[in-house]
Parts: structure tokens; sequence; C-alpha cells
């Protein structure tokens, strides 16, 4: 068989990805009917139907899904190398993408690329804040941050930050009327600000490890959050107890605002680290973030 010209597999996954015509069309500079025709050329030489077509959706047929699967990560390949190989001649520049829990944004990634990028105005990052655990090389990040515990064996992964750990805190208003709780199992009498994350399929259940054994507690509550800093503000409010970084909470911890309880419950764990394909030619661009980030600790 003929090879097929690389431009029109191509286009065949812009529309299989984006599952549009008009969004694949826009992506890559045609029009849609031009694109339309390449795809119906392509189909013709392979004798094959790679994309089902409705009025209202477009998705890949069984034939579609594997060429998305087998070739498109090839493809995808060659053009990172060929970006790479590009990069040399140039100062470090180019657009990252980067797949990250809100806590490490704000506390390592975001410190990082506020020193890194004054001084590399070509370099562009783009990054995205996710509780889920990204399939990073589907999505077509190039790297994500998660904790060492959930990073994949076949990635590289560098950290990035310190071991640290999560802590319930609650404020001296809401103890003044609510005894401390000695042991996990007493946050099932008290008010506690809630957490949602698509990661543990909803609520979140507190974690707790005390010489070899552990516990999750699933707590009750009027308040439940998706993000750190709505939670740092209802237990600074007094309106429950809260699981959080301890970093988040340390200043106020130190001036008096919230008290710390379960700290023997609570032990420190494996930092962030920074997460990418083994198969990966780093980019310099991404090779100066990768420095920027590496803790040194």
């Amino acid at each position: 068989m003929a090879r097929q010209p690389i431009d029109d597999l191509l286009a065949f996954l812009a529309v299989a990805r984006e599952c549009s015509f008009t969004r694949a069309a826009a992506q890559l500079g045609v029009s849609q009917s031009a694109l339309s025709q390449t795809i119906r050329g392509l189909e013709e030489r392979l004798g094959v139907r790679l994309l089902t077509r409705t009025t209202r959706s477009v998705a890949p047929t069984e034939a579609g899904e594997r060429l998305v699967r087998t070739v498109g990560p090839r493809l995808d390949e060659i053009d990172a190398e060929l970006a790479a190989v590009t990069a040399l001649r140039n100062k470090p520049a180019g657009t990252i993408r980067i797949t990250t829990g809100e806590h490490a944004a704000e506390a390592i990634v975001w410190p990082a690329l506020a020193k890194l990028l004054p001084r590399y105005p070509d370099i562009k990052v783009e990054l995205i804040v996710d509780h889920g655990l990204t399939d990073i090389v589907a999505e077509r990040y190039d790297a994500g941050v998660r904790l060492g515990e959930q990073v994949a064996k076949d990635m590289i992964a560098v950290r990035i930050g310190p071991d640290f750990r999560m802590v319930v805190v609650g404020s001296p208003t809401y103890f003044a009327t609510r005894p401390q709780p000695r042991k996990p199992q007493d946050l099932t009498g008290h008010d506690c600000i809630n957490i949602r994350l698509p990661t543990y399929g909803g609520i979140y259940a507190w974690e707790f490890e005390k010489r070899g054994r552990t516990l999750k507690v699933r707590v009750e509550g009027q308040l439940v959050f998706t993000n750190i800093a709505l939670r740092l503000n209802a237990v600074l409010a007094g309106l429950g107890l809260a699981y959080l970084p301890e970093d988040q909470v340390q200043p106020h911890l130190a001036d008096g605002r919230l008290i710390q309880v379960l700290a023997d419950w609570c032990p420190p764990f494996s930092g962030y680290h920074l997460y990418y394909p083994s198969r990966r030619q780093p980019a310099p661009a991404f090779a100066l973030l990768v420095e920027a980030l590496r803790y040194r600790g």
C-alpha cells in the first residue's frame, strides 16, 4: 500500500481529537470543505471509514480509534523532536503546558515561574489546575505535578518540593464550645469543612496514620469546597475544623488564630514531583523549567 501523506493523517487526527470539523479546520487553518475532502480522500485510499458523521457530532470508527491510538502518539513524538531540534538554533522559546493541583501550583510552581519567566520572555506557560489524575499523554500536556506516590512508574519524575503534611485545625472560637478531638474517630462529632476531589470520586475522606496504622474518616459539616482558600477562610471564621496543608496554616498557628489537633496522627509524606514521559526529548525551554523547579533542599 502506498504511504499516506502525513498532512492527511494530521488532518484526520485533528478531527478525531476535536470531534468536530469546525474546530479542527480552525486549528489547521483550512476551510471545512477542504478538510472534509481530505478526510474522504484518506478513507478512499485506505478503503475503510475512519469517522462516523451525523448532523450533530463526529466520532472515530473502530478503525479510526486504532489510528488515533497507534499513529497519533508517533506523530506527536515526531512533532516534538522536530520542535526540539528547531529550538536548538534559537534562544529558549515555546509554550509549556502543565497540569497540577491547586496547592502545588500556588506553593511551588508559581514562585518558580515568577523568577524564571522575566528572564526568558519567549517562554510561555499554560498552568492548568486540576484535582484529577490527568493522563498527560492523552491530554497533550508537557508535564504534570503530583505527589510522588501518585506518579506512574513509566514517567520521569523530578522532585520539586520537600516532604509535607496535612493537618487538622480549628479556631479558638470554635473550640470555645467544643472539646478538642483526641483521636480521628472523634471527628464524627464535629462540624468539619469538607473538600470535593474528583480523584477520590467525590467527598475526600480525611487520611491519618500512626505507628503503621492508617485510618480514613468520612466527616460531616455544613460546608463543602473545592479549593484551599475558601476552606481556610471558613476555619478562620470558626465554622468548623479543616484538613489543610501545614504550610498554608502555619502563619495562623503561629499567631494563635488557629489551633492544631491530632498532630500525632498526621505524619509527613512524599512531596510534589514534576513528571513527564520518559520518551520525551526535552526542548531547551522545558529543560530550563525543570531546573527552575528542581528541589535542592
